[in-house]
């Protein structure tokens, strides 16, 4: 007697094949789930592997639309970063992919949902409590959780001897000293070698982006187009890009060619850890750079200065968390498409060698700078003699401060 149906996450790998035949083995149905996130997959061959293992339908949704114009709109629009310097780009899929499993899972009338997450990652929150979120009601197995499952696979040797045991077939190319995962935005590479944080990644890690040693000689001039912070266009040479999708895929395309987006950096993942992972990220990279330059012409300075210190750091946070799914995320949201509504223009650019340079920024509509007023040549609508009372006034508190600070006898650069 089935014990019921589960929607497994499956990727065709060594371990989620694993965890479908012990979920069939221990009395459950599955519904194999694949999340096309703009990942370089043979979709056909996971499908063929995962109804020869057992499975009782797979099903792949293209989400790759929904993640642009949902989730990489919104970080592009709050300069999303984590700890100042991740972009997010394994964050940024995960509410899209747990959004669309659910989905499945309910068409399937499945009781369960299941996935390969480890037990020290982030992922593993970001799934479950997305799951949560959108359905209460379904249950949640996460077999790197279950002792009688850690204790029967301790390692890979143990995964082997049971895929050869039950026929999974194993990819005969060497693993990588390394752990993957890509999408549209990124391709994020941990743990193997790379848990010393003393390892320098060796060249071939790198997938998405020529070694900016190897770019061009010459630099690739492009402009984006911006409407309330939303890319709407991408122009390189002669040809205009306008479909969101394929406007990013040519950021992509230009910031790889020029070795631009490549980090590697010790992260504080949610549950405690330290954790060192390199990510490559040459169109959000490149999108950030021009969306962040725009808003210095286009933005009040208060709004940009409260959108900075609340509205970017909660909202990169709650990504990071796996927190998207939240009343606090909505409410976040409300206030990115308020900071935005002046931040249309273009921005001209340069990609070079693993940099990215801006050449230069116009708006037709929302432009608050003025050239004559910050001229040092024209005296029109400004009177410097307005500025010594401005100082003066700022002055006021840090005069007493000093007094003070002299009558207590104390040094003045002290602190």
């Amino acid at each position: 007697m089935s014990k019921g149906r589960v929607c497994l996450a499956y990727s065709g790998g060594l371990d989620t094949s694993t965890i479908l035949v012990w979920l069939i083995q221990e009395g459950y149905e599955v519904i194999a789930f694949l999340a096309d996130v703009g990942q370089v997959e043979d979709f056909a061959a996971v499908e063929k592997k995962a109804l020869q293992l057992g499975a009782k339908a797979f099903v792949c949704e293209n989400l790759q639309r929904e993640l642009v114009d949902e989730v990489v709109k919104r970080a592009i629009q709050c300069n999303a970063v984590f700890e100042s310097r991740y972009l997010l780009g394994t964050a940024l899929a995960r509410p899209v992919i747990a959004r669309s499993q659910v989905r499945v899972a309910e068409k399937h009338g499945c009781q369960y949902l299941s996935h390969g997450c480890t037990g020290k990652g982030n992922d593993q929150i970001r799934f479950e409590l997305a799951f949560h979120a959108l359905n209460p009601n379904i249950e949640v197995i996460a077999p790197w959780r279950l002792p009688a499952f850690i204790e029967r696979f301790k390692g890979r040797n143990d995964l082997l001897k049971f895929a050869a045991e039950n026929g999974i077939p194993v990819s005969s190319t060497p693993k990588a000293p390394w752990s993957m995962d890509e999408n549209l935005v990124h391709i994020s590479y941990e743990a193997g070698i790379l848990e010393d944080p003393e390892t320098t990644p060796p060249k071939e890690l790198w997938l998405r982006t020529i070694d900016p040693r190897d770019a061009a000689n010459e630099p690739v001039e492009f402009s984006i187009h911006f409407d309330k912070g939303v890319i709407s266009k991408v122009v390189v040479g002669d040809k205009e890009i306008t479909d969101s999708v394929e406007s990013f895929k040519a950021l992509n395309k230009i910031g790889s060619e020029a070795g631009v987006g490549r980090i590697d950096i010790v992260e504080n993942r949610f549950i405690g850890l330290k954790s060192r992972g390199c990510y490559e990220t040459p169109g959000l990279t490149l999108a950030l750079a021009a969306h962040l330059d725009l808003e210095g012409l286009v933005m009040d300075s208060r709004v940009r200065e409260i959108r900075d210190q609340f509205v970017s750091l909660n909202w990169s946070r709650q990504l990071y968390n796996g927190m998207y799914f939240s009343p606090e995320r909505e409410f976040i949201d409300n206030s990115i498409e308020f900071s935005q509504r002046n931040v249309s223009g273009v921005v001209r650019l340069a990609a070079y060698k693993g940099n990215v340079t801006i050449l230069g920024r116009s708006s037709d509509s929302s432009n608050l700078y003025s050239q004559e007023d910050a001229s040092m040549d024209s005296l029109e609508g400004f009177s410097p003699m307005d500025t010594s009372g401005f100082i003066a006034i700022q002055a006021m508190r840090l005069k007493k401060y000093g007094e003070q600070k002299r009558k207590d006898g104390a040094p003045l650069s002290q602190s």
